[in-house]
């Protein structure tokens, strides 16, 4: 197959994109500032653009975007906006815009995550951006046209990254990289349609 993976230079991207390839598939990299093709994923015309530089991919697979930290007391409508911008409305459009040039069968893997599901301090916007991605699977999955199939990948902390990240969640428990590098494979490879899959060690 032809993929595009977004987000492909970073930490999961690192270990996914090769796992990919050692697996016979072509893998073009996007990325705001790194890869073979730039996106933004703020920008609907980016995502665009982006499209007319891969052309009509078997699958498109999003580990870009990451929200940001937050304080209850002081958030508000237009920080939670802001954060929702490129994690969910961005991953939104790579599906929305791509269910028109991608090739037959296509799928797309989404990446949400644990704060959907379970409650951290700092987190409602990422709470809020990861619900709001399992519901648009769920619906899309519904709606895609040409065979195509959609699933998001819902990951707690990374082990790879849990040193940067242990202070802010104490106790959350870390899923090892090769797990969660072979549940995205699973969504490309395999026929799952509408599956949130939870990652959480």
């Amino acid at each position: 197959m032809r993929l595009v993976v977004v987000g492909g230079a970073g930490t999961i991207g690192r270990r996914l994109v090769p796992e990919l390839r050692s697996r016979g598939h072509e893998v073009v990299v996007a990325g705001r500032t790194s890869g073979t093709v730039h996106v933004d994923l703020t920008s609907h015309a980016s995502i665009e653009a982006m499209y007319g530089q891969v052309g009509a991919v078997d699958a498109v697979v999003s580990i870009a975007a990451h929200g940001a930290l937050d304080d209850f007391g002081t958030l508000t409508a237009e920080a939670l906006h802001a954060n929702m911008r490129a994690k969910f409305y961005g991953q939104a459009d790579l599906v929305l815009t791509g269910q028109h040039v991608c090739a037959d069968g296509a799928s797309f893997t989404l990446t949400s995550g644990i704060f959907a599901d379970q409650a951290w301090p700092h987190v409602t916007g990422g709470g809020v951006i990861s619900g709001a991605l399992h519901s648009f699977v769920l619906s899309a999955a519904l709606e895609l046209p040409r065979g195509m199939r959609i699933n998001a990948v819902s990951p707690t902390m990374i082990a790879d990254s849990a040193e940067a990240f242990s202070a802010h969640f104490p106790g959350m428990r870390p899923v090892a990289m090769a797990e969660l590098v072979a549940h995205y494979v699973r969504c490309v490879e395999g026929d799952a349609n509408g599956t949130v899959v939870r990652v959480y060690g």
